[in-house]
């Protein structure tokens, strides 16, 4: 479990991270969002003890990182995937890291296999790809056999079967009962394999809810209905608890009302229904929605 109480950072008169309170807990994928300069990384780094934080905590498994006996067998995590020395070979390279940690050389092999890197456990990891690299970075976050893994933009470089690995990978070790932390940029992905959301903007904590209510919450939820008595459809359906839009002639996209009380309203009218489909928006849309006002950088085709 990682506990996050008025977590806060100030680089000078940067506020990085501003008094976040988050319970990241195990048996459930957390998903961590934010915009670039929203603070991601650097809350990131105080949870692993690489930054100390101006005010609050950051616990894991109950205690500061710094404080474990055992930290890789608490906490696995996947910060910079380059972080490796080029001239040892991957099986070197997780030797040394079980060794000094006192693991049994046989996690070195059972983390080799998970990744898919066991016909190239003999090659310098200097001639890595990008994909290589993070697979390895993930065998080395794993090594310890954590309670908790943190994982920071791990599909990065990977192909679509990587993509898939990452994906099932995350959902069993939360299934397995740990905790499980990663953010990504690539919304589709974070959409099928997140349970709960955490989102950040310029340092501040703006959602802490499942993904599906995350959805929701930027008005996600609607109805497109064709017709072709869309517009006196529209006039029946107005209210002021409910949004009817019209993006092409004869459709309406309906929000604030069910298909039942749509189908029903046209009903009574005599109003012949040619689709009455339940849609949601996708995690990028609610994402873009519910941050307009906390990214740090946007381009001039971005609305205010």
């Amino acid at each position: 479990m990682i506990e996050l109480r008025g977590l806060t950072k100030r680089y000078g008169e940067r506020l990085a991270v501003d008094d976040v309170t988050v319970t990241v807990r195990p048996g459930v994928v957390t998903g961590f969002l934010g915009p670039n300069g929203a603070g991601k990384s650097t809350t990131m780094r105080m949870v692993l003890g690489l930054d100390r934080p101006t005010a609050g905590t950051a616990l894991v498994n109950g205690r500061p990182y710094a404080e474990h006996r055992d930290p890789l067998r608490q906490v696995g995590a996947l910060l910079e995937a380059r972080a490796l020395h080029p001239g040892r070979t991957a099986r070197a390279h997780l030797q040394a890291l079980a060794a000094t940690a006192g693991l049994p050389r046989a996690r070195v092999d059972a983390v080799l296999e998970l990744a898919g890197l066991t016909p190239v456990a003999g090659k310098r990891v200097g001639g890595f790809s990008l994909g290589m690299g993070q697979r390895l970075g993930v065998a080395t976050a794993l090594l310890g056999d954590p309670a908790t893994v943190v994982l920071d933009e791990p599909v990065n470089g990977l192909d679509p079967d990587g993509v898939l690995w990452i994906r099932t990978l995350a959902r069993r070790l939360a299934a397995e009962g740990r905790t499980v932390f990663f953010s990504s940029h690539l919304m589709a992905e974070m959409a099928v394999t997140a349970d709960h959301l955490v989102v950040m903007g310029r340092g501040r904590l703006v959602a802490d809810v499942p993904t599906e209510e995350f959805i929701r919450r930027a008005g996600g939820d609607g109805v497109r209905v064709r017709s072709p008595r869309a517009a006196e459809l529209a006039g029946l359906l107005a209210g002021p608890d409910v949004v009817v839009e019209s993006a092409e002639s004869g459709v309406l996209l309906v929000r604030g009302v069910g298909p039942e009380v749509i189908g029903d309203r046209a009903a009574q009218s005599g109003i012949a229904l040619h689709e009455l489909t339940p849609v949601q928006a996708s995690l990028e849309e609610a994402f873009m929605a519910l941050t307009a006002d906390e990214r740090e950088y946007r381009t001039e085709e971005q609305p205010a």
